[in-house]
C-alpha cells in the first residue's frame, strides 16, 4: 500500500499525508519492505524520491496479492457458524440517511451479532478508508476524484440511480409543477460548495450537459442550510430525489428534457472482500434498501 501510495502521490510527504502517517513512518516502512525483498525501492533525485524499476515490479503484483489476502480472510470467516463482528460502512450523508440507515436496521434484525459502525465522508475519502482498512463497505458517487471502475483495488457495483430535481423558492418563476428544463435555470445564481463536495461536480457536469456554466453565488454544503438560502431567494440548486425537503418555503421542481441529471450511487469494497460474511451481509442489506427506495419513492415533487 505504501509503494502504491507513493506511485499515486509522487513524494513521501504527500503519501504520508494521504495515509495519515508521518513522513518518517512512511520512509521507515518502505525501508523495511525493501530489506525484506532485498531490493532497492526508492531512488532520491534532488528533493524528490522516485520508484525504482524493482518497485514497479512490486506494484504490478501488489493489487493481486492484496485481493488474494482479502479472499483468504473471507474464506476463513466463512468457517464461523454465525456472522459476527463490526461492519464499518462509510458514505456520503444523503446515501447514509436514505440507504445505510434502513440497511443497518435490517441487519440488526437478520444478523444480531453484527455491530455496525457508520462513517460520513465524501467519496474520495471513502476510497481511502477502504484502502487503509478503516472501512469495509462504501457508498460512493463516481466523479473526477474517484478511481475508475476498472481500478483493480476495488469492486464497484451500481446500487441506485437517483434523479435530481431543481430546488427553488416558493413562488419562483421556475416553480412549475409540470417541470422545467435545466437550461431554463442558466441565468440563476447557484448555491453549492466547491471544495470537498461531491455535489459540486454533479452540478457542473449537469449544467455543462445543459449548455451552460453555473454562476456560483454562495457556497454551502449541508442540505438544511442550502434549502434555507434557497427559500430566501438567494439562489437555486440541484437536490437529489432521495433527500427529503427541510421545512422551508421551497419547491422541488422535476427536470425535463435530455439528459435528466441523476446521481449513480455505487457500493465499493476492497477487491476479494465481497465474499466475507460481514461484507456480504452489508451489501445484501444495502441492495434491499435500494430496491425498497426505488419501489416506494415517497419524496413528493413540489411544495411542502
Amino acid at each position: 500500500m505504501l509503494a502504491d501510495g507513493l506511485a499515486e502521490h509522487g513524494t513521501v510527504t504527500a503519501t504520508a499525508a494521504a495515509l495519515h502517517l508521518t513522513p518518517s513512518a512512511v520512509s521507515q516502512q518502505l525501508r523495511l519492505l525493501a530489506r525484506d525483498l532485498e531490493v532497492e525501492l526508492l531512488r532520491p533525485e534532488g528533493r524528490r524520491v522516485y520508484l525504482t524499476p524493482a518497485a514497479h515490479i512490486v506494484l504490478r503484483h501488489a493489487d493481486t496479492l492484496q485481493a488474494q489476502w482479502e479472499a483468504a480472510q473471507a474464506e476463513l470467516a466463512q468457517q464461523s457458524v454465525a456472522t459476527r463482528g463490526t461492519l464499518r460502512l462509510c458514505g456520503v450523508s444523503s446515501a447514509l440517511a436514505a440507504l445505510a440507515a434502513p440497511a443497518v436496521s435490517r441487519l440488526r434484525r437478520t444478523h444480531p451479532l453484527v455491530e455496525p459502525l457508520i462513517l460520513e465522508e465524501e467519496s474520495a475519502e471513502c476510497y481511502r478508508l477502504l484502502l487503509t482498512d478503516e472501512a469495509d463497505v462504501a457508498l460512493v458517487l463516481p466523479g473526477p476524484d474517484a478511481p475508475p471502475v476498472t481500478d483493480a483495488r476495488f469492486e464497484q457495483t451500481p446500487l441506485l440511480t437517483d434523479r435530481q430535481d431543481l430546488l427553488v423558492a416558493e413562488g419562483h418563476p421556475l416553480a412549475r409543477p409540470e417541470g422545467v428544463e435545466l437550461a431554463e435555470a442558466a441565468g440563476q445564481p447557484w448555491i453549492v460548495k466547491k471544495q470537498n463536495n461531491d455535489s459540486y461536480h454533479l452540478v457542473t457536469a449537469a449544467c455543462a450537459a445543459a449548455g451552460f456554466s453555473p454562476r456560483i453565488a454562495h457556497q454551502l454544503k449541508e442540505w438544511y442550510a442550502v434549502s434555507s438560502l434557497v427559500a430566501e431567494g438567494f439562489g437555486v440548486c440541484l437536490i437529489p430525489r432521495i433527500v427529503p425537503l427541510p421545512q422551508h418555503a421551497v419547491t422541488r421542481v422535476p427536470l425535463r428534457g435530455e439528459p435528466i441529471p441523476a446521481r449513480r450511487l455505487l457500493t465499493a469494497v476492497r477487491r476479494g472482500s465481497a465474499a466475507h460474511p460481514l461484507v456480504t451481509a452489508g451489501l445484501d442489506a444495502l441492495r434491499e434498501a435500494a430496491s425498497a427506495r426505488t419501489a416506494n419513492d415517497c419524496w413528493r415533487v413540489g411544495s411542502r
